[in-house]
């Protein structure tokens, strides 16, 4: 037999799954084990997290027999002590600091109930408080109540609970997002209000410029290096995301949001004019390493936003997120110049051209303008001159003439 990753739950030479606990001992000092390969059910053990799942219910429910209940504990004392450790060692900091809120939120409305007493009821009035009091957005009332439903999963996976009661309720869509962008126009409005002779409002033009015309995420253009640039053949590598906490405390990822993100990018020549006279103006602040910086540190994600929207009511166009620049160099690459899907997705960084479609088949138009130019005319023929068919079956059409709404009145 071999050991898996779950305590005390091993694969025999044939592949099949199970689980040897150790129960205490008995009067006599003998050591007592269970061994199983079958759940409550009768049911083989499929996988070791499920024979797992079912050596933590005998340990608990051998436990509660012998007045040593272990998992009467609250909803908090689970979460502090249990899940969120848990699910910190198991996700990118990045993403911990995302949903250590939304677990805050559970806490604050279920904190102090035991957790095997927590009721459907209960999960039905913290989802409905989520929808309507909290004023949260509909996507981020999604997340918070998955984090939610995790975290019951959990309990489950331990043992501490026989099901997840949240699951017999609905969950929460997130609803359609909308991504305001700019198209080339209002893009051009926005360039016309830079003053560039000013460093820090050349570093606002470089900033806009750059995420618009090349479609790159937010961290992963603030992760962008001069080492990441070949102004020779004009390309881009994007190979880093920024996991930024202040100026002095940040990491450069040597990864991207996804495995296909990490890609070459081909460079317009105005964008490598822009970028060669850029790094020149740069150096002679002594700034030598960081592409979209003023002071060789990683920029604030917020103060992205910030510059955009000032620039967006100077220019008197959409306010946009910065991620809005994304969304408009799509735009940009399809309106222009008719770019196909998988030219877009590759730029973009995605899996596949599914997960292009999936955000932005909007922006592509139906392309059949051409084709009801070519269907015009194309039908040829000539109407009857004669009446061939009786139809005797509709009552309301009189011989020899059109429908008359106002007959027999």
């Amino acid at each position: 037999m071999k050991k898996t990753k779950y305590p005390n739950v091993y694969q025999d030479d044939k592949g099949n799954f199970f689980y040897q606990i150790f129960l205490g001992r008995d009067i006599s000092g003998k050591q007592k084990f269970k061994k199983g390969r079958k759940d409550e059910k009768g049911r083989p053990f499929t996988s070791a997290r499920l024979a797992y799942i079912e050596a933590i219910r005998l340990k608990n429910e051998y436990l509660e027999e012998n007045g040593s209940v272990v998992y009467r504990m609250t909803y908090r004392s689970f979460m502090t002590n249990k899940f969120i450790p848990k699910y910190s060692g198991d996700v990118e900091e990045s993403t911990f600091s995302t949903h250590k809120k939304a677990f805050e939120y559970a806490i604050s409305k279920l904190g102090d109930k035991l957790l095997e007493d927590i009721t459907v009821m209960d999960c039905e009035e913290y989802r409905t408080w989520l929808l309507t009091e909290s004023g949260f957005s509909k996507s981020y009332c999604s997340m918070v109540y998955i984090a939610f439903r995790q975290s019951l999963d959990y309990a489950v996976t331990l043992g501490i609970l026989k099901n997840n009661v949240s699951m017999q309720t609905k969950s929460i869509s997130k609803g359609k997002s909308v991504v305001k962008y700019w198209n080339k126009d209002q893009f051009e409005a926005v360039l016309s209000k830079i003053y560039v002779n000013d460093y820090y409002e050349h570093f606002c033009f470089i900033l806009i410029w750059l995420y618009f015309m090349t479609g790159v995420r937010v961290s992963e253009g603030l992760a962008l290096r001069w080492a990441d640039i070949d102004l020779k053949n004009s390309r881009m590598r994007v190979h880093h995301t920024l996991d930024f906490k202040n100026k002095s405390n940040y990491t450069i990822k040597p990864y991207t949001k996804t495995s296909s993100g990490k890609r070459m990018i081909s460079l317009d020549n105005d964008t490598v004019d822009y970028l060669r006279e850029w790094q020149r103006i740069q150096l002679n602040h002594g700034v030598k390493n960081f592409v979209m910086s003023y002071d060789d540190t990683p920029m604030v994600r917020s103060t992205i936003s910030r510059i955009i929207k000032k620039y967006a009511k100077l220019a008197e166009v959409p306010q946009i997120e910065a991620k809005g620049l994304r969304h408009s160099h799509v735009s940009y690459l399809i309106n222009e110049f008719n770019a196909d899907v998988l030219t877009v997705s590759r730029r973009l960084g995605h899996s596949s051209p599914d997960i292009t479609l999936k955000h932005y088949s909007h922006l592509w138009r139906r392309n059949d303008d051409m084709l009801a130019e070519m269907m015009t005319g194309n039908i040829k023929f000539k109407f009857s001159e004669e009446k061939k068919i009786n139809f005797n079956g509709n009552q309301f059409i009189m011989n020899d003439c059109l429908p008359n709404v106002c007959q027999n009145q």
